[in-house]
């Protein structure tokens, strides 16, 4: 499996990348570690989770995520062989939030624990923090990098704006830089990140890694009708792609699938990763048919045709 460089960090990651999101909570951790050591025996080496997961469950604390592929790590070995990303910011409970450099230095130590690994390979604004100062979260990310806690620093839902004033805050301080960015994008929500993020990422030699790549799921074709969404506890989050839109795309995806015998799934990943801007699209799943499908994605090669007709029907 052929690798790519994310950003100017040094870090070699897969076409994919493996989302931790339901590790813990709809991926058990039995489930959780087969899925983990199929992926990298397939070659692959991106794993991206964040200390909030799974905190929206009931009973759940945050950190399920982390744990899972801690104790995973431990087991199997396996450090040397993937790239860990997760991120920090979102609300944990109990003044827990926000990119201060107190909370940072609680929460990266946090996470290592729960990773169970000396250092975590990229470490992520998951929020943007407008209360805290730029120069003082990028200041603060300069020390865990010296410390050795931390390789690189990446952002998550950041505005272009803001995203800009970061990149210029540590070119004009000589602090570590935001090597990549994190955005919502897929076939059916393109704008939210062609309109101006993506000029900015490509301007920056920033790496991306887009979450939601498949639509909450629904860019694999299991969503088609209301009645369809019982079928995964997530179902519900798919509901506000079934529109003229969403099943256009879909359509366009069916077709090109049916040519190039593949599935919707793999055509909608496969097209995100011929994007010249996009680096690895982040994706999960919760049993082995749903991983490889995603791998066979990163091994497919969409042709001139596939990509003008899913453009068009996605634009």
């Amino acid at each position: 499996m052929n690798h790519r460089p994310l950003g100017r960090s040094g870090l070699q990651v897969s076409a994919l990348c493996l989302g931790g999101n339901v590790f813990g909570w709809t991926a058990d951790e039995a489930t959780s570690f087969r899925l983990l050591d199929a992926w990298v025996d397939a070659g692959m080496n991106f794993i991206d989770t964040a200390d909030v997961y799974s905190r929206w469950v009931p009973g759940h604390r945050g950190g399920e995520s982390e744990a899972v592929i801690g104790c995973w790590l431990k087991k199997s070995g396996r450090r040397d062989r993937v790239v860990i990303a997760t991120k920090v910011g979102k609300d944990m409970g109990d003044g827990k939030v926000g990119l201060a450099p107190a909370y940072l230095r609680r929460a990266v130590d946090a996470s290592l624990q729960r990773l169970q690994t000396d250092v975590i390979d990229l470490y992520q604004s998951h929020d943007d923090d407008p209360a805290t100062p730029l120069e003082e979260t990028l200041g603060t990310y300069a020390e865990l990098i010296r410390a050795g806690k931390v390789r690189a620093v990446g952002a998550s839902n950041f505005s272009a704006l803001r995203l800009g004033e970061a990149l210029a805050v540590s070119a004009r301080l000589g602090l570590p830089r935001y090597e990549c960015l994190q955005p919502l994008y897929n076939l059916v929500e393109r704008p939210a990140y062609e309109a101006e993020l993506e000029a900015v990422c490509v301007r920056h030699g920033l790496g991306v890694i887009n979450f939601f790549a498949l639509a909450r799921g629904f860019l694999s074709g299991k969503y088609r009708s209301v009645a369809d969404l019982g079928k995964s506890p997530r179902g519900q989050g798919a509901k506000q792609y079934l529109n003229e839109h969403g099943l256009r795309v879909l359509a366009a995806l069916d077709a090109v699938a049916q040519r190039l015998g593949a599935t919707p799934a793999q055509v909608a990943l496969a097209w995100q990763i011929a994007r010249p801007s996009i680096t690895s699209p982040i994706a999960s799943a919760t049993s082995m048919a749903q991983l490889s499908d995603l791998i066979a994605a990163a091994r497919l090669t969409l042709d001139a045709e596939a990509i003008r007709s899913i453009d068009a029907a996605s634009a």
